[in-house]
């Protein structure tokens, strides 16, 4: 996966990150859809409901870009499939 630099993360629209107010998880192509995913439950100071709309536009973003998630709904994640 390609590194954002500050400059190109900072020119980044809020839309294109899970989680816009803290800019977290950026989710603007397939790789960083799939990192999202794997680093959800590592966001902190973040609510519920805060995590229900990041996982709605992490869905989003994954339909746009044929990124398969095996989960549906973040309550899901880290368990087996």
């Amino acid at each position: 996966m390609s590194e954002l630099d500050t400059r190109d993360r900072n020119a980044m629209p809020a839309g294109e990150f899970a989680f816009p107010r803290e800019r977290k998880l950026p989710i603007h192509d397939a790789k960083h859809v799939r990192n999202a995913v794997a680093r959800f439950d590592q966001v902190e100071d973040v609510s519920d409901s805060e995590r229900d709309a990041a996982w709605k536009r992490i869905e989003t973003a994954a339909r746009k870009f044929d990124v398969e998630l095996h989960e549906t709904n973040w309550h899901e994640l880290g368990k087996p499939h």
